[in-house]
């Protein structure tokens, strides 16, 4: 729940709420083995901290979330860790890294057929230069 709370803080623009939120939910999951509630959390955290474009903090939170995802064979959301990696390195102006990042999620959406989130990378991948 705090988990949903945190997106819907981070989402009105009240990233420090957000992050809070966040991290509670993180905790939970950690002291209760909810392993898939952790990666799901962590990739939420990554997207918080790539919006204030914090690289550092948001590619640990993305790198773990991808780990344990993949582990986990939780497919879209190592799908949206890697279009958050992507996201970030446009941001920060590493195009390739970003491109690399994008065409994985891209590819991964398109298997899965999550044709919305395809959409968004395709639109990201339309500003790189």
């Amino acid at each position: 729940m705090y988990r949903f709370w945190a997106d819907a803080l981070s989402l009105a623009g009240d990233q420090d709420a957000a992050r809070q939120k966040a991290q509670h939910a993180l905790d939970l999951a950690k002291e209760f083995g909810e392993r898939g509630e952790k990666a799901q959390t962590l990739v939420l955290l990554g997207d918080i901290a790539a919006g204030g474009v914090d690289e550092n903090v948001a590619g640990a939170f993305y790198g773990e979330a991808q780990r344990l995802a993949e582990e986990l064979g939780m497919r879209p959301f190592v799908a949206h860790c890697h279009y958050g990696i992507g996201k970030l390195h446009h941001r920060t102006r590493h195009e390739r890294r970003a491109l690399e990042h994008l065409t994985t999620a891209g590819a991964m959406y398109r298997e899965m057929d999550m044709q919305f989130w395809l959409e968004k990378v395709e639109a990201e991948m339309k500003e790189l230069p």
